[in-house]
Order: C-alpha cells, then sequence, then structure tokens
C-alpha cells in the first residue's frame, strides 16, 4: 500500500490536472453542479453495482470516478469563492470530531447501538428540528424506508425485540389480505406499502440491508432469465411458444449454476 506521502501526493496530481481540464477542456469548462448532479447518481449507482459484485478493481475505478465528482464540485465553488476543496474536508472533519465525542471527548459508550443514539442526538443539538431530515427526499422509496427506521431507531422509537416486528409484518399481511377480499383498489395500495415497511423493519433486526438484499436477487433472477433465453435461443423457439413446464426445466438448471 502507499504511504501517506504518496497518497497526498496523488491527491494533489488530482487537483492540479482538475484545475488544467477546468481551464482548457471545452467540456469541462461548460459544466455546472446542476450538469454534473445526474451524472454523480449515476456513478454513485455504478459503484454500488461493483460493491455487490465485488468486484475490487471495479470499485478502485468507481471510487476514482466519484472522487473526480467531489474534486469537480469543489473547484466550481471555489471559482464563485464559495468553498474549495480545503473547507470541503474540514468541514467533514470537523464534523466527525463533534459526532464523535467518545473518541475525541469524554463520553463513554459500550456498543454500536450507543454511537448510533448519541449520532443522533449530536445532530439534533446542532440545531436540527427532526432526526428525519437526514433524509434526503430524492432517496429510492425502498432506501428512504431502510434511512427513516434507523433514524428513528436512534433516538429510541424501536420495537425490543425480533418477534415483536415478525408479528407486526404477519399483522399487516392479514390487513393486505383483508383489503384484497373486499377489492378496495386504494386500501390494497396503503396495505402493500405497510407491508413492504414492516419487512423494511424486520430486515433491520435481522442485520440485512434490503436495498442490498433486493439487489442480489434482481442480479440473481436476471442471469437465471438470460441463460433460459439462450436455451430457448439454441432451440430456436421464442419464449413466448414455450410451455412454463419446458422454461422451467432451464430454469432448474441455470438455480445449479
Amino acid at each position: 500500500m502507499n504511504t501517506r506521502a504518496e497518497q497526498l501526493k496523488a491527491f494533489d496530481r488530482l487537483l492540479t490536472i482538475m484545475d488544467e481540464l477546468r481551464a482548457q477542456c471545452p467540456w469541462d469548462k461548460k459544466q455546472t453542479m446542476e450538469t454534473l448532479r445526474h451524472l454523480t447518481i449515476e456513478e454513485t449507482y455504478e459503484l454500488g453495482d461493483a460493491i455487490l459484485d465485488n468486484d475490487l478493481e471495479e470499485v478502485k475505478k468507481e471510487l476514482g470516478d466519484v472522487l473526480l465528482h467531489i474534486v469537480f464540485y469543489s473547484k466550481i465553488g471555489s471559482e464563485t469563492n464559495d468553498f474549495d476543496i480545503a473547507d470541503v474536508c474540514n468541514s467533514i472533519c470537523e464534523k466527525l470530531i463533534n459526532r464523535h465525542p467518545h473518541i475525541y471527548g469524554d463520553v463513554k459508550v459500550e456498543n454500536e447501538e450507543d454511537v448510533k443514539r448519541n449520532w443522533e442526538n449530536l445532530k439534533l443539538k446542532e440545531g436540527k428540528k427532526s432526526v428525519l431530515e437526514g433524509v434526503p427526499n430524492s432517496l429510492p422509496a425502498l432506501v428512504k424506508a431502510n434511512r427513516i427506521q434507523e433514524k428513528v431507531a436512534g433516538v429510541g422509537f424501536d420495537w425490543e425485540e425480533p418477534h415483536q416486528v415478525w408479528e407486526k409484518v404477519e399483522e399487516e399481511l392479514q390487513e393486505l389480505k383483508a383489503e384484497i377480499d373486499s377489492n378496495n383498489q386504494d386500501a390494497i395500495e396503503s396495505e402493500f406499502g405497510d407491508v413492504l415497511f414492516s419487512m423494511v423493519n424486520y430486515a433491520r433486526f435481522l442485520n440485512v440491508n434490503p436495498e442490498n438484499a433486493l439487489e442480489r436477487t434482481n442480479k440473481k433472477f436476471s442471469k437465471r432469465f438470460k441463460y433460459l433465453e439462450e436455451k430457448a435461443q439454441g432451440l430456436n423457439k421464442p419464449l413466448k411458444e414455450m410451455t412454463l413446464t419446458e422454461m422451467d426445466v432451464f430454469w432448474e438448471e441455470a438455480k445449479k449454476l
């Protein structure tokens, strides 16, 4: 691994390249925070994919892309004298020091849960009116549900035992079934949302990240379905002309790969 001096040298190199690109490249000169925003989101998802695939070489590359965006935003901020990369670094350093009084102060903690509770309480002391202010409105619904539940649990609004959460899941499933039987579409959607929300909550008690779990299943399903498509092509037979029994043979093969 690189020494601290080598790491700083590499970071300085990136800052220099960013200065040069911003001054000389037509595309880089045109970019604003708004034009970069959707690209940053895309890069973040690509990093997430690489992490789930456990492709460390790709993780390294995608981290570089994300870091480039951080440096890019900081460069734009410096041009309006609002902030530069040093301000960004110092800001997060101060936040980390302030929110880790068990490391940089005299607060005592017993475990990870104590740290989380302190974190949320400190945020409220900093002037935030709600612990939910830290949950971005634009988050995908599944991720948002998980973050909401983590946030409120951090201030003690939580179930005590996993079995209580599972009982809530079962209760919500019964309510969903009742609305399905009554054929009330609006109520069905509402209760379906409650089932998902309670399942996300239960995942937390199982130490499972629901977003990661669902994405792993998405990848698994896609891989198996592509295998099914390849086998169908080998038979020169469109999937829509195959019976479910025929497709199931290849599906079971795919599950063994």
